[in-house]
């Protein structure tokens, strides 16, 4: 299996999520109050592994690729933009955009969703050369 250009770049992002991850459970421990930081290092602590089995199912030829990758990436922009704008009111006050955070979540919900199609819809038995 070798894992194209689009897909090393997945699993280097999800990668530094859970490097992001465990870097905000650090601050958050020693920040009081720091609620939304706990938040955004979980999300990004769970949706980190995520990324890679998506990533390896779409190579591997276990799931449906495009879709695999779709998911991947709709996942990394939900984590950009929902951990993002909670990390960035935690520390400047102020939202990274307005709704950054709730079109996070549905980019989120959006990747979980199509990597469920992508798994359920089969592969063609002689997939194209």
């Amino acid at each position: 299996m070798r894992l194209s250009g689009f897909d090393r770049a997945l699993v280097a992002l999800a990668c530094l999520a859970g490097l992001l991850g465990v870097a905000l459970s650090a601050a958050a421990a020693h920040i009081p109050g720091a609620d939304s930081l706990k938040t955004a290092a979980q999300f990004l602590l769970f949706h980190a592994p995520a990324i890679l089995a998506l990533a390896g199912f779409g190579a591997a030829g276990l799931a449906r690729p495009g879709l695999m990758r779709m998911a991947s990436g709709l996942l990394v922009l939900g984590l950009i933009l929902f951990c993002g704008d909670l990390s960035v009111r935690t520390w400047l006050q102020q939202p990274l955009f307005p709704m950054a955070a709730p079109i996070g979540g549905f980019a989120l919900m959006g990747g979980w969703l199509v990597g469920a199609i992508g798994a359920l819809i089969p592969q063609p038995r002689n997939p194209p050369q």
